[in-house]
């Protein structure tokens, strides 16, 4: 499935596609650690990176160029199930819920399962129209240290707290309506985008929301 993904195209009609978003900056072992745990736990037939432009809460400082990122995730996402796009360069979208709402668009009889770790699921009432992403598209939540415990005390665990699916069932996600969640407690990944960037020099700061602040 490597290659990008034309909008539209009747490759992706009816499976079950988890969606991963993110500055990538850069791509590292943890997305792909995390990709493959979803195509494994969520039954699911294809993840797509999508490597966003620019993500509206991190400065352009230090961010790199989008055609570098989308080279180095391609470079590492050796799964032949794992797909990395400049889809919402594309589209034409910045915000998480008007991509997944031009995902449905495009592919109304593909099911979309948002894909996060623990840091954003504390940071998603952060985002434009957040409560809109919980209502619309099914979410998957993984353990992220030393995130998980605020994540699930969080704003967003406690409004949608009845719309949580034990880990048991998480394959029975996809067939799930909105809203509805899972939270992974799966095995710590070491490796983080700041931690690299630490490294190279690049600054080392925490990964943010992705989103402009929303009261909805």
């Amino acid at each position: 499935m490597h290659g990008d993904i034309v909008p539209g195209a009747p490759l992706w009609r009816g499976l079950r596609i988890g969606v991963l978003g993110g500055s990538f900056n850069p791509a590292h072992a943890g997305h792909a650690y995390v990709s493959e745990l979803a195509l494994a736990r969520l039954g699911l037939d294809a993840v797509w990176w999508l490597v966003s432009p620019q993500n509206p809460l991190k400065p352009a400082a230090g961010m790199a160029d989008l055609r570098e990122r989308l080279a180095a995730a391609r470079a590492l996402a050796s799964h032949p199930r794992i797909v990395v796009s400049d889809l919402e360069r594309r589209l034409g979208t910045r915000y998480t819920a008007d991509t997944l709402a031009a995902l449905r668009r495009r592919w109304p009889a593909t099911t979309f399962i948002w894909l996060m770790g623990a840091d954003n699921l504390a940071q998603i009432p952060a985002w434009q129209r957040w409560s809109q992403i919980f209502n619309t598209t099914v979410i998957a939540a993984f353990a992220r240290k030393p995130y998980d415990s605020n994540a699930l005390a969080g704003r967003a665990a406690q409004r949608f707290r009845r719309a949580r699916l034990v880990p048991g069932r998480a394959r029975s996600l996809g067939l799930a309506a909105p809203p509805a969640w899972v939270f992974l407690p799966v095995r710590h990944h070491p490796e983080s985008a700041s931690a690299i960037r630490a490294r190279h020099g690049g600054g080392g700061g925490p990964e943010t929301a992705r989103e402009v602040r929303s009261t909805s």
